[in-house]
């Protein structure tokens, strides 16, 4: 509705109002959208709908799933030694050939034949098994074991990393449309100064001066919505990434940033030692070096192979010299042990640095170990910061708007001039600006505490 037909509404429907017009602010404040009412292209993305679809979709995962399916069709015994390998074979040789032979006791006549074949067939089937290796294959069998175990939960790192990072970027969106929300009033506000200036520019209540510093200040407004407009848009872009689809994918947001107030660092702190998959994995990688030494020691014991075979043969052989046809079967078998002796010292060498591979694995945890609990307690400080931070700039925002709209009647009626009420504007526009970064930060450090306790996927997720 235009405001001369408000005016008139209230003037016959409110005669006693007549003379307190509603404020210019109010009117603004009334018609200013909010993330639930302002129109958005594209169907409604949630944030779990964007989780889902991410973590189906990302390509690391997809990857990372992939190296665990192989790293589990690695574990068996076979692979490890435990089982025998049983080999067949066939050989079967022939030839086509002619003859034409004479005899020196000259007793046999001569001997022409076309087209004689001979051919002779050997069947096997052979049997070798790993008796001994010193505990080799059971060393073997647990770091493989050990190694599906890390690519469990580097895949679930990645899929906690992956939640986090689209849930950020989620609510950067939301963030930049608040944002939005918050210049587009401001752009409103500046519309209605410079609307009441050129009104009293041109009746002569007020300089020129004052109407082209309201026209300056609404086009400086104006822009700065346009280059939150592209901010927006950038946003979108890094989200639609993140969803490994078109990055030009329009979408809607209709959620709100809520900060939980009740993370604990102690709670956090027990869950990361538990449970952070880095952390983890570098507790598997230490075992995995200790399998290293078992492997090692292991070649200095004795070896020991069994192999079993059996054998059949087939002999034709149409040309009549020697056996013309015969069958032959039979069974073998040989035990082997080998010990080694001296290899140059190369298998001491190996042992030694088995063993400080241990060491280094060791450090490697503790260095872990204490780089994520360093993070957990800076971000939980971040946290605390930011819910401090959220809570003044509320009230600051209360303020900031009550300031507005008294300084907004004071210019209205000549009482100040146009530098006192833009100041007094853009403070208002800094405070809403501060508030909604102040609960951005505060929802990014909560997303990076549940992270990195390895909480994430049951608090967002479900």
């Amino acid at each position: 509705m235009k405001l001369t037909s408000c005016i008139l509404f209230t003037l016959l429907a409110f005669p006693a109002l007549a003379q307190q017009p509603q404020n210019a602010i109010q009117r603004v404040q009334q018609r200013t959208f909010t993330i639930a009412t302002l129109p958005q292209p594209g169907e409604v993305l949630t944030l779990q709908q964007a989780i889902a679809q991410s973590t189906e979709k990302n390509y690391q995962v997809q990857i990372n799933r992939s190296q665990e399916e192989i790293s589990r069709n690695n574990y068996t015994k076979g692979n490890a030694g435990y089982l025998p390998v049983v080999t067949g074979n066939i050989n079967s040789n022939g030839g086509l050939q002619n003859l034409d032979q004479t005899f020196l006791d000259g007793l046999r006549p001569r001997q022409i034949i076309n087209g004689i074949f001979n051919r002779t067939t050997n069947l096997g089937l052979n049997v070798n098994y790993l008796i001994f290796n010193g505990y080799a294959r059971s060393a073997t069998y647990s770091q493989l074991n050990q190694l599906v175990q890390i690519s469990t939960v580097t895949t679930r790192a990645n899929i906690e990393s992956t939640v986090a990072s689209v849930a950020t970027g989620y609510f950067d969106v939301v963030r930049q449309l608040q944002r939005l929300i918050a210049l587009t009033q401001a752009l409103d506000i500046s519309r209605e100064r410079l609307e009441l200036a050129r009104a009293t520019y041109e009746v002569g209540t007020r300089s020129k001066v004052d109407f082209l510093s309201a026209q300056v200040d609404y086009n400086t407004d104006s822009a700065a919505l346009l280059s939150q407009e592209q901010s927006l848009r950038n946003a979108k872009v890094l989200l639609n990434t993140l969803l490994v689809r078109d990055p030009q994918t329009e979408f809607a947001v209709r959620d709100t940033i809520l900060v939980r107030p009740d993370l604990q660092l102690p709670i956090l702190q027990q869950s990361l030692n538990t449970n952070n998959p880095q952390l983890v994995a570098a507790v598997l990688n230490r075992t995995l070096a200790d399998v290293s030494v078992r492997l090692a020691n292991a070649q200095q014991l004795p070896t020991v192979t069994a192999q079993a075979g059996y054998n059949y043969q087939f002999i034709n052989n149409q040309g009549g010299f020697g056996v013309r046809n015969a069958r032959n079967n039979g069974l073998t078998y040989v035990f082997q042990a080998t010990i080694p002796i001296f290899n140059g010292y190369n298998l001491k060498r190996q042992i030694q640095n088995a063993r400080v591979g241990t060491v280094i694995a060791q450090n490697q945890e503790n260095d872990q170990r204490l780089q994520l609990q360093s993070a957990l307690v800076q971000t939980h400080q971040a946290y605390q910061n930011s819910l401090s931070l959220l809570n003044l700039e509320v009230q600051n925002n209360k303020l900031a708007n009550q300031n507005v709209d008294i300084a907004y009647d004071r210019y209205r009626i000549g009482n100040s001039n146009f530098v006192e009420f833009r100041d007094v504007q853009r403070n208002a526009i800094n405070a809403q600006i501060r508030l909604i970064e102040a609960e951005y930060n505060a929802k990014a450090a909560e997303i990076e505490l549940l992270r990195l306790s390895s909480t994430i996927t049951q608090d967002l997720v479900q």
